[in-house]
């Protein structure tokens, strides 16, 4: 048998060849031309029986969320889109994202617009799963990560977030205490770590779309749509704030804009691996630090919106003495209108784990990866 194989013409004998190549093509191909993250589920015609696999499919500096799946976690379903902050009813939000002992996994039974009274105080071990449902949080306070681990939100529409006056809230715990004025932010997290941000819309409202601040770290930022806002995203407190020295946050996969002006991020401190995000454009800048942050910007498609509004970067203060520290850097980017990216530094890597890395895309398929940003409209019949 052997000599008969070796006799047979060379076309028959690269045939096996040619059918494994082309089975390995279709086995890894990705027709709907979705993201890593996306392909890991978005597929599955059954993805509502098994909604905790979403927890394996983050990447970034937030790595994995296995600590969010398994047999020790509570479903709890939202029924009721009422808030009390102080003694808050079981069936609604912030019973289960506050109240709730041990891992909790949040869907929604319906559609839902909630307005929170006060901050909603999420717990650690804590999922938010919007899918499924079109849950709108709007018309009243934000939702904060305060001293919590291992925490996804996901497919929430969160907008029109107002600063409401100090008052009492439960806390994670069970400890009812007076919270001050808040700034209006959408999401805020302050000393958090481990948290995965995914398919969100935010826009409009009275502060940031997302603050990560007070030395939280390892934080992915994925598949969102941030749009018609002022100040956009902020990555460390304030210029004081030391502890934000070791804060590593990945912004992947997102859209910013139409109508947005600064802050995509604005980076104190920390480091920011910024790849595969679609900018739509900007008043002030897109990408912008103090006190010596680095970045990595990889394979993100810019498109200045006006002549006067090119520079993608900006340092603050202009001309900062520290600047000997930076260190921001561009590697496969794409740039549209003239906007163009300013160097500084040299380059550091994420320094990625197994469990947190992932490969950045191509800027040409951009448009592509982050079509679906933004929270998504699924049926659980049918693939998202």
């Amino acid at each position: 048998m052997q000599y008969m194989s070796s006799m047979a013409p060379k076309g028959l004998r690269l045939l096996p060849l040619t059918l494994m190549f082309l089975l390995l093509q279709a086995a890894t191909a990705n027709p709907r031309h979705e993201n890593v993250i996306d392909r890991c589920w978005r597929g599955r015609g059954n993805w509502a029986a098994n909604r905790q696999r979403l927890a394996v499919c983050s990447v970034g500096f937030a790595g994995k969320m296995r600590q969010n799946r398994g047999a020790g976690v509570t479903p709890y379903t939202v029924t009721d889109p009422s808030d009390d902050p102080v003694s808050p009813r079981p069936g609604t939000l912030r019973y289960g994202a506050t109240v709730l002992p041990g891992k909790v996994w949040i869907t929604f039974q319906r559609d839902m617009h909630i307005r929170l009274a006060q901050p909603l105080f999420v717990k650690s071990f804590t999922a938010i799963d919007g899918r499924g449902a079109d849950v709108h949080i709007a018309g009243g306070a934000g939702i904060v990560l305060y001293e919590v681990n291992n925490v996804i939100i996901h497919g929430l529409q969160v907008h029109d977030v107002r600063a409401q006056p100090a008052g009492r809230v439960v806390r994670p715990g069970g400890a009812v205490q007076t919270v001050d004025v808040g700034d209006g932010d959408a999401i805020r997290l302050v000393t958090s770590s481990k948290v995965w941000i995914d398919h969100n819309t935010l826009s409009r409202c009275e502060d940031g779309l997302l603050d990560v601040t007070l030395g939280s770290t390892d934080v992915t930022v994925s598949n969102n749509w941030f749009h018609d806002h002022d100040k956009v995203m902020l990555l460390g407190h304030d210029d004081g704030q030391i502890t934000d020295r070791r804060m590593r946050v990945t912004v992947a996969f997102n859209r910013f804009g139409p109508n947005v002006n600064q802050r995509m991020p604005r980076i104190r401190h920390g480091y920011a691996h910024i790849v595969n995000n679609f900018y739509d454009g900007w008043r002030d800048y897109a990408i912008g630090g103090s006190m010596g942050p680095s970045v990595k910007s990889q394979g993100n498609l810019f498109i200045a919106s006006k002549p006067d509004s090119t520079n993608v970067t900006r340092r603050m203060p202009a001309g900062d003495v520290a600047g000997k520290k930076w260190h921001w850097h561009s590697v496969g980017d794409s740039f549209e209108n003239g906007a163009f990216f300013q160097q500084m530094g040299s380059r550091v890597r994420p320094n990625y784990s197994r469990h947190q890395a992932f490969p950045a895309a191509s800027s040409s398929v951009v448009r592509s990866l982050t079509k679906d940003a933004g929270a998504l409209r699924c049926s659980a019949t049918s693939a998202c």
